[in-house]
């Protein structure tokens, strides 16, 4: 992220209002690279201890607004879940038996089916911005889990916002909000409609960055 140089007065104690502007909103950007890391850690494979154990301390963020409610919620949840109840949990929303509750692929949300349009629309997309498949992964590239990790890399590796809106406005924004509220209200999930919640309220933040003038 560029900052501005040489804007404080010599010989001043003021706060440098440019420079605060800019470490306000590298915080910013490094919270929503997390959020992001977040989702995709908790839709790619069940949560281990580690991970629940590091979820849980969010139960003590005091935001009053819903992302902050949400997240500490998700805390909450995450105290009283164990690996084990938690990675049954996983399998009945998204593995099951031939098939689980849900299925978090864009292809899937937008036609009904896998493997289509929108998947091979964004291969050419990802290898545009130098992404590359990796050898031994056979998950397709439109799961939620692999699109939330691509934006947490644009963001981390601070790309021009209008090619981070481009992707997320091409990828994510015609069918995340559905997959979260399809999340929040699954039949199977305990644990797992707290991520809802957190994921509604996080990607309508989203939207309403998107759609700024930045």
């Amino acid at each position: 992220m560029t900052t501005h140089q040489g804007a404080h007065a010599v010989g001043s104690d003021r706060a440098d209002p440019v420079k605060a502007d800019s470490q306000a909103l590298a915080e910013e950007q490094q919270y929503r690279a997390e959020a992001y890391r977040l989702i995709a850690a908790l839709l790619r494979s069940a949560p281990d201890a580690p991970l629940l154990e590091k979820i849980s301390g969010l139960s003590e963020v005091a935001a009053p607004d819903e992302l902050g409610i949400s997240l500490s919620m998700l805390g909450l949840a995450a105290r009283s879940f164990d690996q084990r109840a938690a990675a049954e949990e996983f399998h009945q929303l998204f593995i099951g038996l031939g098939r689980g509750e849900l299925v978090p692929y864009a292809s899937w949300y937008l036609t009904g089916f896998l493997m289509e349009k929108p998947l091979g629309e964004l291969r050419e997309h990802l290898l545009s911005l130098g992404f590359e498949r990796q050898a031994g992964i056979h998950e397709p590239e439109d799961h939620i889990a692999a699109l939330c990790e691509v934006m947490s890399i644009l963001i981390q590796e601070d790309c021009p916002h209008a090619e981070i809106a481009r992707f997320y406005e091409a990828h994510l924004a015609p069918w995340v909000d559905r997959l979260f509220a399809d999340l929040s209200q699954a039949r199977a999930a305990v644990f797992y409609r707290n991520l809802g919640r957190f994921g509604a309220a996080f990607f309508e933040l989203e939207r309403r960055y998107f759609s700024m003038q930045i």
